[in-house]
């Protein structure tokens, strides 16, 4: 894996959490706001909207770059849409990413000593 690849991966993860939570902060405003005096819906929807525009803008570029077939970047897409998805997306992330490091150094130890 390339650095730009990695770095695209890494974006996404550190944008899913806060995107997973900006929408749960969502959905419990839009509660209050039907039962209480409480309205913080367009502040923390603005919020939101934002989180979920960036998360989609990296999850495009990290599909791009890591050449993820159609299933991966479907599933990657669908944690956004899902309310508690940033986080299963950023355990998924955290894992590829090690794996990536590992078959890294693989590679990398394999060609010191095939030289």
């Amino acid at each position: 894996m390339d650095l730009k690849t990695a770095s695209a991966l890494r974006r996404l993860r550190l944008v899913s959490g806060p995107e997973a939570i900006s929408f749960l902060l969502l959905l419990v405003c839009s509660v209050l706001k039907r039962t209480t005096e409480f309205n913080a819906v367009p502040v923390v929807g603005a919020i939101h909207g934002f989180l979920f525009v960036v998360y989609v803008l990296f999850w495009a570029d990290a599909w791009n770059r890591a050449k993820w077939p159609l299933k991966t970047a479907a599933f990657y897409f669908a944690m956004s849409v899902l309310p508690t998805g940033g986080f299963f997306a950023d355990r998924r992330l955290r894992r590829e990413a090690e794996d990536a490091v590992v078959a890294s150094r693989a590679a990398r130890s394999e060609g010191v000593v095939g030289a």
